[in-house]
């Protein structure tokens, strides 16, 4: 994809997928900064890259942990030059996990997948609301949002349709789908959105939340058990 090629970052201990997504004039958009914002800044300067978008997804926090940095220091940077900061973005439904009173939606969360909070509670920092509360079929940056609910209330797939790109999330991995059994989630609207991806194009490039990217038409191939 030359100039536009998509950079993949596997971050924090979760192991979950950071997408930066070149757009036009030295822009691009961040999605799934979960951890390891350091890193993640670094690497975009490397690129001579700034953020315009910061999309997530959905909530959870293995997802959006590196939120608050980016936030901190591209909200400077941008303030230096007179310009604007990266507009943050999650679905409505999971909007609760951003703002000063997410902290106890992310403990619930977590607790329900890993028995306490001690992984959060050692990165934690304060939440930033979003800018914008995304839903069903609006536009954010080069991308459609598709609601796909099932992971979490509000997870969502960002596709560029022109480019043949879906983030998933995790709704759909390469050999896998997410899991449906922490808070928020429902197997029957997973289902469903499963479904919804696999009558997609054959060809449309899929980048998940976790693992190596794969395509519509190889997932669709296996079978997964709906």
């Amino acid at each position: 994809m030359g100039e536009n090629t998509i950079h993949r970052l596997v971050v924090g201990g979760i192991a979950a997928n950071c997408w930066i997504y070149p757009l036009d004039g030295g822009a691009c958009a961040v999605i799934d900064p979960g951890e390891e914002g350091g890193r993640i800044i670094a690497f975009l300067d490397r690129l001579g890259l700034f953020p315009a978008f910061i999309l997530l997804t959905h909530g959870h926090f293995d997802h959006i942990g590196a939120l608050p940095v980016l936030a901190g220091e591209y909200g400077r940077r941008q303030g230096l030059r007179s310009g604007a900061p990266p507009v943050i973005a999650i679905h409505g439904a999971d909007a609760e996990y951003l703002g000063p009173d997410s902290y106890p939606v992310h403990r619930r969360s977590f607790c329900a997948a890993a028995g306490d909070s001690a992984y959060i509670d050692a990165l934690w920092a304060p939440m930033p609301p979003p800018d914008r509360a995304l839903s069903e079929g609006d536009s954010a940056g080069p991308f459609t949002v598709l609601h796909l609910p099932g992971h979490t209330p509000g997870s969502a797939g960002l596709w560029d349709q022109k480019a043949g790109v879906l983030f998933s999330g995790d709704t759909l991995f390469r050999g896998g789908r997410g899991r449906t059994d922490l808070p928020g989630g429902d197997e029957k609207q997973m289902i469903a959105s499963l479904k919804r991806l696999f009558a997609m194009d054959s060809g449309i490039q899929v980048c998940p939340g976790h693992g190596p990217a794969t395509e519509i038409g190889r997932e669709r191939s296996l079978g997964l058990q709906l």
